[in-house]
């Protein structure tokens, strides 16, 4: 993909931007070769550059060509996350690599090294490095201190070290003769390079007594090499050899990237606030780790051969479930629907006004009050996560059925309650058909755990319970006017959540019930490939404005086509689908009207999405 080197307004498009990580944060890249999002040392930390949610006040780390006539295109280092943003202009290509190296999972050591390396392999090229950071969301100051080979910066709660050399122009070293000065909170600096020769930065957390030293390309060189070593020996242990291996392959090296080593959590996205619609106020903090995420997440990496990451995020929920013993039940029962990649519970919602976000898409929030809500789903999906790492990962152990049990119980006494659903609305509770839908997972989750391990369990009362949800849904969930399974009882609204139930195995794939229901869908949620969560215009969700399409619910349409037996057009759906990712295969949470990417990003639902519904549907090709 080309880029111009001014973009046509202040904020670069969403889609423009790659992402390098440690699996512990993530810097996203923009193809003008600026870090305009990085959180240190946590997804979930406050943000160190934030320009992407503020041009002006958010901070950002920008290396790029001096001169303005230039394109750029992006591209990863093959199967692996170093990312490489190649600019081409009239004098010379250079290019810069991107990548922060694996360390351990020691939370109190790592440095959080993030390491751009630039070069010139033809021609020569004048370049532009400024560091402007803004600790805490840009509510906290900093000090800076210029040393000899680099930078410090030092707020109250975090310092970060810029190294390199102060070199001559030769072949190695950071910096030029030309020395970075002081620019506002941060630094400036211009260097020239010819062919072959090349430049490394080094952004890291330090010590505030810590004096910068020089970085010999040699060892950038070793750095290099070790990290693509690193996601090439991990990518090797997927067992997908379907048709869409590389954009597989992509998705799976995204949900990776999205890990939180040190617990094994997936965030549901390392960003937040990017809005949903321009201008519009459905702006929320995605760097937490959704209950509902877990089957999925778990079903997606079990697929592909990834046991160690499904087993490391089976120890999180089991440690959720144990800690839920210990504490009455919330609004949603012995679970929240979310928690924080640490495991933490309270994540209070706060908006910062300073902050006029991405295209002036105010507000900014951080923190997430959803997960005060009602959301009885995720009974479902956790158990549904545990019945598959039973079958395809390794069997249970005494303690974590004996949370299954407990769980299921509540749910028996407590199911039939109104609930804020899936996408966690904010026009009051209702009772929502997906939310029964999982109710049933739950239970029926439950029951082949017991049949097929000889666990125990009061059985007869979860049948008899499993069986009246049934009933209820087919009862109340579907709309004979609509000939339709509907969003919740007493409506005729459509919902995109709906397509999982063939793939839950609710209902048959070619069940006439669920027929008509996909054919209902298709003609009032589907744009082409697109699939809308619900119509906002009937259904009253308590928020303003609207939306763009939901990535995830394509590919869940993609997998609803193909167990209707309709393979052609699940294959064209698909196909269609893959065009609206980004020029290096990432997603965010929506697309617009006119195919721009919307919401957070990347997203890990929809990558996940995506491997599921390739698995099957190769499958299904043969």
């Amino acid at each position: 993909m080309a880029f111009a080197g001014s973009y046509s307004g202040r904020y670069p498009p969403i889609a423009e931007h790659g992402l390098v990580g440690d699996l512990h944060t993530v810097a996203l890249v923009g193809t003008d070769g600026t870090i305009d999002w990085y959180c240190c040392p946590a997804f979930d930390a406050p943000s160190v550059f934030g320009s992407i949610l503020d041009r002006d006040e958010g901070g950002f780390y920008a290396l790029r060509p001096e001169t303005t006539d230039w394109t750029s295109r992006q591209l990863y280092f093959p199967d692996t996350n170093v990312l490489i943003t190649r600019f081409f202009t009239p004098d010379g290509v250079g290019e810069i690599e991107d990548f922060m190296p694996i360390e351990s999972a020691d939370v109190a050591h790592h440095r959080h090294r993030l390491v751009r390396r630039v070069l010139v392999v033809r021609g020569d090229m004048p370049f532009t490095l400024e560091v402007q950071p803004r600790f805490d969301y840009g509510r906290a100051r900093h000090d800076l201190e210029l040393q000899e080979h680099g930078v410090v910066f030092r707020s109250p709660s975090l310092a970060l070290a810029l190294e390199g050399s102060f070199a001559d122009g030769g072949s190695t070293g950071g910096w030029s003769s030309e020395k970075p000065e002081r620019s506002e909170g941060g630094v400036r600096a211009s260097f020239t390079l010819r062919a072959g020769q090349s430049r490394t930065f080094v952004l890291e957390r330090v010590g505030d007594d810590h004096t910068c030293r020089p970085h010999s390309e040699r060892e950038t060189a070793d750095a290099f090499d070790a990290t693509v070593r690193y996601w090439r020996q991990w990518l090797g242990r997927s067992r997908y050899r379907g048709r869409w291996r590389e954009r597989v392959d992509r998705s799976a090296l995204t949900l990776k990237l999205l890990t939180y080593a040190p617990t094994g959590a997936i965030v549901a996205a390392p960003t937040t606030s990017l809005p949903e619609r321009i201008g519009g106020d459905r702006n929320w903090d995605y760097r937490f780790t959704w209950i509902r995420d877990a089957a999925f997440s778990l079903y997606a990496l079990l697929r592909l051969g990834f046991t160690d990451e499904a087993a490391a995020f089976m120890d999180w929920l089991t440690d959720r479930t144990r800690e839920s013993q210990q504490r009455p039940p919330g609004p949603s029962g012995p679970l929240q629907i979310m928690y924080g990649i640490d495991g933490r519970r309270e994540l209070p919602e706060i908006e910062l006004t300073h902050w006029s976000g991405y295209c002036d898409s105010a507000p900014v929030r951080i923190g997430n009050g959803a997960a005060g809500q009602r959301q009885l789903d995720i009974y479902g999906e956790l158990i549904d996560s545990i019945y598959l790492y039973n079958k395809h990962g390794s069997p249970i152990f005494h303690e974590t059925w004996g949370h299954v049990q407990r769980i299921v119980d509540w749910l028996c006494e407590n199911w039939d309650q109104a609930d804020e659903g899936i996408w966690e609305t904010r026009g009051g509770e209702k009772h929502f058909t997906y939310s029964r839908l999982m109710t049933w997972v739950a239970l029926e989750r439950a029951i082949r755990m017991h049949r097929t391990r000889g666990l125990p369990g009061d059985i007869v009362r979860w049948l008899s319970e499993r069986d009246r949800v049934y009933h209820q849904i087919m009862e109340r969930g579907y709309s004979k006017r609509r000939g339709a399974f509907v969003q919740h009882y007493g409506s005729d609204v459509l919902d995109a959540s709906l397509l999982l139930m063939p793939l839950v195995l609710f209902i048959a794939g070619k069940d006439p019930h669920w027929l008509s229901t996909l054919d209902a869908i298709g003609e009032e949620l589907v744009s082409d490939s697109l699939v809308y969560r619900y119509d906002v215009e009937a259904s009253h969700d308590g928020l303003r404005g609207h939306e763009g399409t939901f990535s995830m619910c394509s590919f869940w349409y993609v997998e609803a086509l193909t167990r209707a037996g309709r393979l052609d057009e699940a294959r064209l759906v698909f196909e269609k689908m893959l065009t609206y990712a980004n020029h290096l295969g990432l997603y965010s949470e929506e697309i617009s009207p006119t195919g721009d990417l919307l919401g957070n990003f990347p997203q890990a639902f929809t990558h996940i999405a995506l491997i599921s519904a390739a698995t099957n549907l190769d499958r299904a090709l043969g």
